[in-house]
């Protein structure tokens, strides 16, 4: 795909020794949901997820629990080369790279732990969702959407880079956050491929 690039910031790029990076993606497929989101927001990406490695080989979000019933949603691990994002090879991204201290980072592993031993309690926050739009938060300890689940792990780890509830935050205050670094923009299936390119370059 035309496009595809690894990216470089150079702002984020001193390396304290006690500091650790998680990674936050932004994703676009060609679900008929994701499409009608994008219709409506005008914006790129339509889901976000989090992940705790440079390689998305530990990635988390809220999502279809199987690839043909959207309804069917709610705490999914996911991967780049199965399930939806298997599907759909065309798939576009832009991950981000988020810096934060150990004790933040063991926090979002136990955040995120919770949500792993709890996941049939969990459902998708499709009212939340709604509200969203409208910049009312509809709030639920058993129900979020992607990117409310994504700045929910990070409030409750000390993490404030939003300047809104974590409720009403949407891809597009993923998308233009001044805290993240972009690392990558292009097709999810070509990460790797293109990662690995970068550091052999």
């Amino acid at each position: 795909m035309a496009g595809d690039r690894m990216i470089e910031n150079y702002i984020f790029k001193t390396r304290v020794d006690n500091m650790k990076s998680i990674y936050i993606v932004l994703s676009q497929t060609k679900t008929y949901p994701a499409r009608a989101i994008r219709f409506y927001t005008h914006e790129p990406y339509a889901h976000a997820s989090i992940a705790f490695d440079e390689g998305l080989e530990e990635m988390y979000s809220f999502a279809r629990r199987g690839i043909y019933n959207p309804f069917n949603a709610g705490f999914i691990r996911e991967y780049i080369d199965k399930g939806i994002f298997g599907r759909y090879g065309s798939t576009s991204c832009s991950i981000f790279r988020l810096q934060i201290s150990e004790q933040q980072y063991d926090s979002i592993r136990n955040e995120i732990e919770i949500f792993n031993q709890n996941k049939d309690t969990y459902s998708y926050n499709y009212l939340g969702l709604i509200g969203a739009a409208f910049n009312i938060p509809i709030q639920s300890k058993q129900r979020y959407f992607c990117s409310q689940f994504v700045a929910y792990v990070l409030e409750q780890s000390g993490i404030e880079i939003f300047d809104k509830n974590y409720a009403l935050v949407k891809p597009r205050d993923i998308r233009i956050n001044p805290y993240l670094a972009t690392v990558y923009e292009g097709r999810l299936s070509k990460y790797r491929t293109h990662k690995k390119k970068y550091q052999i370059a």
